[in-house]
């Protein structure tokens, strides 16, 4: 399960106005970064059958079956401060991370 925050979904459902779409934003884990997975969000409302659904404050978040493995039981949030601006995942999984929180290992 992934749990969004109020001020995540306040985000995705802002971002989501804005391109016409639902407030539906897309988890997606991959190869890369410097600890060598990486998240990566898309604000898209296409959802797959395969696709497992998560909603919280009126938007939802969707992961494929292989990124939930990785990151099942995750909160996602959004952060904004000088500095920089965007989505994180709190992943209990996730031995170590990166010091700018876009990567992982588990």
């Amino acid at each position: 399960m992934i749990t969004l925050t109020e001020r995540a979904a306040k985000k995705i459902r802002a971002l989501a106005s804005k391109k016409g779409l639902r407030p539906v934003l897309r988890v997606k884990v991959g190869a890369g970064g410097c600890s060598g997975m990486s998240y990566e969000f898309v604000v898209s409302d296409e959802i797959a059958q395969e696709d497992i659904v998560f909603e919280a404050h009126g938007a939802k978040t969707v992961v494929d079956p292989k990124a939930d493995f990785f990151i099942g039981g995750s909160q996602v949030d959004y952060e904004e401060s000088l500095m920089k601006s965007g989505f994180v995942v709190k992943n209990p999984q996730a031995v170590s991370t990166c010091s700018c929180g876009k990567s992982f290992s588990t």
